[in-house]
């Protein structure tokens, strides 16, 4: 088949959606496949973060990427209505007027759905929606207007009806899929991390005992809890610290709740290329991680989580839903850590438990290696390949 992958961010930007689109393009063309990826030049920042330019990276790829300019916001992302854009119309375009293709796989947001179906149905193409979240409650967890809320749940519907194929991440996901779009085919997929990134060897950051929140943080996340929580703790381990380690909407309101504790109890550390954020996972006693129990969000599961496994370090999750059901589930099978309920004091016990039981090495290896097995990036998307590729050709022998 010839595919085309389209998304608002790819390697080398580092992110969930990067690693993953990234392992679905290698697997595609691991069963033969030709694959074009439509996606955006990066960032100045991030290039260099990622040690190389854009044209240096892709020249090591099995397929094509075409990279155009986009508007990004004053942190450097691909984020907000005018940024979308930015990207979303030049893509129109290029499907519009590009080479046919067999199959085209869109990455939200829901706004690039929208084109995407839009010229797919032009160029009489079917899309795969990579429902890896729900935008629409995204958007009403965080308090956005209702009007916003009700434009981003139509766009959504839109894109998602339309979708020869909707990938959900997990069942939570999908049932949700179903409730907005109730005519949508949704395949569970699953969702993962690059394991030969984040794994249990390697070199580890080794400055003092800490916990790690790394990835997005967003108001839907109410990672501020650990902060609070931190604060509990510190006099049983004065030496403990809390390292954030990304960006996201709640940025600033985090480190004005953290200027209340002692001078370098947390730390903000911008993001970094993936293979320097998985030395600071390696070197932390947990990672940690949340979801708002009244954001309405609790099928969401944070990749940040797999992330941590992968690396063998053991997770304090707090809140419920979809994480909480995963770790009870697998608990006989490694050393995941600890899920607690959305309560200072539970997440302060949590954090005291990981703080005073440090894992060593062969407990970390151990817990990889079975992360490897069940959350590996690349078994998703071999999984997606034959999700797509087997309904792709049942519509071509019709």
């Amino acid at each position: 088949m010839r595919v085309a992958i389209t998304s608002r961010i790819f390697e080398p930007e580092p992110s969930a959606a990067s690693f993953r689109l990234a392992a679905l393009a290698d697997s595609f063309v691991a069963e033969g496949h030709e694959v074009m990826v439509l996606t955006v030049r990066s960032a100045r920042g991030r290039r260099e973060a990622g040690a190389a330019n854009d044209h240096d990276s892709d020249d090591f790829r099995r397929y094509r990427v075409q990279r155009f300019p986009v508007l990004r916001d004053r942190t450097g992302y691909v984020r907000g209505y005018l940024q979308y854009l930015s990207f979303d119309v030049p893509l129109f375009f290029r499907i519009l007027c590009g080479p046919k293709r067999d199959i085209i796989v869109t990455e939200p947001p829901p706004t690039t759905g929208v084109f995407v179906r839009i010229a797919a149905r032009l160029r009489r193409t079917p899309y795969a929606y990579y429902a890896a979240d729900i935008w629409s409650d995204a958007a009403e967890s965080t308090g956005a207007f209702g009007i916003v809320v009700d434009a981003v749940r139509r766009m959504e519907r839109f894109a998602l009806s339309g979708a020869h194929t909707v990938l959900s991440v997990n069942e939570g996901v999908s049932a949700r899929v179903r409730e907005i779009a109730p005519r949508a085919t949704v395949r569970t997929v699953g969702n993962g991390v690059d394991t030969e990134i984040f794994r249990p060897d390697g070199a580890r950051e080794e400055r003092g005992i800490y916990a790690i929140y790394s990835g997005t943080a967003s108001e839907w996340q109410g990672a501020g809890i650990f902060i609070d929580a931190l604060e509990r703790i510190l006099p049983e381990f004065p030496d403990a610290r809390l390292v954030f380690l990304g960006h996201g909407s709640d940025w600033e309101s985090l480190r004005e709740r953290a200027e209340g504790l002692p001078v370098g109890a947390v730390n903000f550390i911008r993001t970094v290329p993936p293979d320097e954020a998985a030395e600071w996972i390696r070197g932390a006693v947990a990672s940690v991680a949340s979801i708002r129990p009244d954001a309405g969000y609790n099928f969401a599961f944070p990749t940040k989580v797999f992330a941590s496994w992968a690396c063998g370090t053991p997770v304090v999750f707090a809140g419920e839903g979809r994480v909480h059901e995963f770790m009870r589930e697998h608990a006989s099978e490694a050393a995941l850590g600890s899920a607690c309920a959305y309560d200072v004091e539970a997440v302060a016990e949590a954090m005291r438990i990981a703080f005073g039981n440090v894992p060593g090495l062969a407990a970390r290896e151990a817990l990889g290696s079975w992360a490897e097995l069940s959350v590996g990036l690349h078994a998703v998307a071999e999984r997606v390949v034959r999700a797509i590729g087997g309904g792709v050709e049942e519509r071509g022998a019709s």
